[in-house]
């Protein structure tokens, strides 16, 4: 189910002592979120969220 189409929304959101990145596929509409320090750098949470959704992505192909 991943798709060949390479582009990912991120959304960043600080929520008190903490951010929230979200990633979504705009093809399947596949969302996961993860929180983590507002002090990391934005690039890596990025690559997080984005590790996080190929995962979720590549378990649902397998089970499909």
């Amino acid at each position: 189910m991943a798709s060949p189409d390479k582009r990912v929304i991120i959304e960043f959101v600080k929520v008190g002592a903490y951010v929230k990145v979200s990633a979504i596929d705009p093809i399947t509409r596949v969302e996961v979120s993860i929180v983590g320090d507002p002090s990391m750098s934005q690039s890596i949470l990025e690559r997080t969220a984005v590790q996080k959704l190929n995962y979720v992505l590549n378990k649902r192909k397998k089970t499909d």
